[in-house]
């Protein structure tokens, strides 16, 4: 049976190191971690500080047109950025090549807008749904759910 963790967190652009140091924790025990939300609501900018508080010193930018980025961390793990928007289908995912990189040994996947690939994301995986807050549009929420 897998276990399931639950936090939520209220936070600002002001407070986006503060809440990757809290992800960063996450990839100690979990292999992907996904990124979901309106477009807008700050995946690339927490994916950025995610990547700076790991040790990556690459500038660290959306690949939107690429599907892919890969990058290493300050412990020598490849890091890969992935950004799904255009992918049609996990098929489509799959004949990329993509599918060796999820658990692939000694690397992490951050992953934008998985949704398509949903049903390949079966253990080792925190997901970072971002929201804007209703109450006030300056702040977000982030609720992060982790299965192990």
């Amino acid at each position: 049976m897998n276990k399931i963790t639950t936090q939520e967190l209220s936070y600002t652009l002001d407070d986006i190191a503060h809440v990757a140091r809290i992800v960063a924790q996450m990839l100690q025990d979990h292999a992907i971690i996904t990124f979901t939300g309106p477009l807008g609501a700050g995946k690339t900018t927490l994916v950025k500080a995610l990547a700076s508080q790991i040790g990556v010193s690459d500038l660290v930018t959306s690949p939107t047109y690429t599907y892919l980025n890969t990058y290493e961390d300050g412990q020598g793990r490849t890091i890969y950025h992935f950004d799904l928007y255009r992918i049609g289908s996990a098929q489509e995912f799959e004949s990329m090549g993509f599918g060796e990189h999820l658990y692939a040994d000694g690397s992490r996947a951050l992953i934008e807008w998985p949704e398509i690939i949903a049903p390949l994301l079966t253990q080792a995986v925190c997901h970072v749904v971002i929201d804007y807050d209703p109450q006030d549009l300056a702040r977000r929420i982030a609720t992060i759910t982790c299965v192990q």
